[in-house]
């Protein structure tokens, strides 16, 4: 396909795609060996994915990347999949594939650009800079092409940037809000500072969170790149399992993604452990970005009082301030981290509807969906843990 001569290319293997032309557009900011500023799609990360079996066959997620050429070099791509289902995407549109069900259609398979399984805001038209007009336009065109001319019910682009649903708008996609709870560095010079700005009551409580999880009666380990050893990620298997067995049933990582991870990706992620006579009793993963330590993944084979608290949110805070990160981001939902300094935010995906008349549906659901989360937001803003002379400079 070709549009002002940019020619749109799938591929259902990323082996196929060289790596640094994916992450010239994914990454441009990390060609020089820094730290990129979304982890979650470089080409590292996805591959890993795919040579794990996490993605693929049998899974619902079948690999369909997208790149877009202008004379001879690659200008943009997209991690594009094939969805026989809306398992692991946190955008949630099962009502709608139930609903068109009904009508007659049939809503699966349909398109996604997304990073499987992760709820993180960030490019997702990966266009090379220069080229990021006609690279996203290519891009969006291009997907909605391909949903078309297969007969597809729809194309969804989830998690996606600001001003990418501004390009995507312009093209005739609906725009969809939702929210997460993220914490802002306001410039803190450590733990204790970032204390100072909450409120009384908020502050007292959080130290006693913390005491009730060092009673734990071990230590709490932080690592990261070659601090982390093999047998680490035994445990972090065994969280992983615990968590997605009793919150989604069967867990969408496969435990070769692990060992991939030890071996590719170990820079761009941090284990916070609870250690007691030498075993983890707990654990919390994330993934370390150019601005952002991003919250994946936790769990545990002993209950103890906040100490979900102190190695999910406490030691991402403590970490961010430390290493000057602009911001934790600590996954969809859980209005709970409101108390503990994480704040309401938008986030925003896109969406196209072959049928027409559905489309017209949606577009009046999503009107309404928007109001209700901006008035979400303004309200549990309000309610936050910040002093009141502070709250301004939160929002």
């Amino acid at each position: 396909m070709a549009d002002n001569q940019v020619m749109i290319s799938l591929h259902d293997n990323l082996a196929r795609i060289d790596a640094a032309d994916w992450d010239a557009c994914a990454c441009p900011e990390a060609v020089d060996g820094g730290r990129p500023e979304d982890p979650f799609t470089t080409h590292r990360f996805l591959k890993a994915l795919e040579d794990s079996g996490s993605v693929g066959a049998g899974t619902g997620w079948e690999p369909q990347y997208m790149t877009a050429e202008l004379d001879g070099q690659m200008i943009g791509c997209a991690p594009l999949y094939a969805k026989s289902h809306s398992q692991g995407e946190y955008i949630f549109d099962h009502s709608w594939a139930n609903a068109y069900d009904r009508a007659g259609g049939r809503y699966y398979p349909k398109l996604q650009i997304s990073v499987p399984f992760t709820p993180v805001t960030g490019r997702r038209l990966l266009v090379r800079p220069g080229f990021e007009v006609i690279g996203q336009a290519a891009l969006i065109q291009g997907a909605v092409q391909v949903a078309d001319q297969n007969g597809l019910s729809s194309l969804h682009v989830t998690f996606c940037t600001q001003d990418e649903v501004s390009a995507g708008r312009r093209l005739g996609l609906m725009d969809r809000t939702s929210q997460q709870f993220h914490w802002v560095n306001q410039g803190y010079e450590d733990f204790e500072d970032f204390l100072g700005s909450l409120s009384s009551r908020k502050r007292k409580n959080i130290r006693r969170e913390r005491q009730k999880a060092a009673d734990f009666g071990g230590e709490i380990k932080v690592l990261t790149g070659d601090q982390i050893e093999r047998h680490h990620w035994d445990a972090i298997w065994t969280f992983y399992q615990d968590t997605g067995a009793r919150k989604w049933g069967t867990p969408y990582l496969t435990r070769r993604f692990f060992e991939i991870a030890h071996e590719v990706l170990r820079d761009d992620i941090l284990l916070v452990l609870a250690e007691r006579d030498g075993s983890a009793v707990a654990g919390a993963m994330n993934l370390i970005g150019r601005s952002a330590l991003y919250g994946r993944y936790w769990g545990c084979i002993e209950d103890h009082p906040c100490l979900h608290f102190e190695l999910c949110y406490y030691n991402a805070i403590g970490f961010a301030i430390a290493n000057g990160l602009d911001r934790v981001e600590a996954g969809a939902q859980g209005e709970h981290k409101l108390a503990r300094g994480y704040l309401p935010v938008s986030t925003h995906s896109l969406h196209w509807i072959r049928d027409a008349g559905f489309a017209e549906a949606v577009e009046r659901y999503l009107e309404a969906e928007r109001a209700a989360v901006a008035e979400d937001i303004e309200i549990l803003t309000s309610f936050g843990p910040f002093r009141k002379e502070n709250v301004e400079d939160h929002q």
